[in-house]
């Protein structure tokens, strides 16, 4: 019986809800803007190895957005290699833990020239949770450029994909951010 009035008033209610809000298109075209620029400067493409020095994997979140159908990095040529041999840049996540100093280090000495570093997130650029939290101790060495040169330091904790692209294009075009 209740079913039967409920059912009755929605039939006779109809649809209430608004129209949909128009779409914002602005962080769209700033990414594809973001990719056209991309492609023109790597070319064919663009190699990157990854390093995670310490990081609380919140970084790694946003790198793995980077391979998914909305940004569809490799869709430009932005491939990532498991052999820094292979590699054209270093992208490294977190602060600098010290039993990763010489990992990274090597990792860093392995890649051949011309290479870039990307300092990926606060944690890697020494601001934010690495300057106060971390910083420099017994444990950790801070930000990477007190181990290895940075061309590009790309913050926010952690920084969204869109950010993480502009800062990859930064390192490849030459400009340090």
């Amino acid at each position: 019986m209740v079913m039967r009035l409920i059912l009755r008033k929605v039939l006779k209610t109809g649809i209430v809800s608004q129209a949909a809000p128009e779409a914002d298109l602005s962080p769209r075209a700033r990414e594809q803007t973001l990719h056209a620029e991309i492609l023109k400067v790597f070319g064919d493409a663009v190699t990157i190895r990854h390093v995670d020095a310490g990081s609380c994997n919140g970084c790694e979140l946003e790198i793995h957005a980077l391979g998914g159908p909305h940004y569809n990095i490799e869709g430009l040529g932005v491939k990532f290699a498991a052999s820094p041999r292979h590699a054209d840049m270093l992208l490294v996540t977190g602060p600098v833990s010290r039993h990763l100093e010489t990992a990274l280090k090597r990792t860093y000495d392995a890649i051949p020239e011309p290479k870039w570093v990307v300092a990926m997130g606060d944690c890697a650029a020494g601001c934010g949770m690495a300057g106060g939290l971390f910083g420099e101790n017994y444990a950790s060495l801070g930000k990477v450029s007190n181990v290895i040169p940075v061309d590009v330091e790309v913050p926010g904790c952690p920084p969204t994909p869109t950010a993480l692209l502009a800062g990859i294009l930064a390192a490849v075009s030459g400009g340090r951010q």
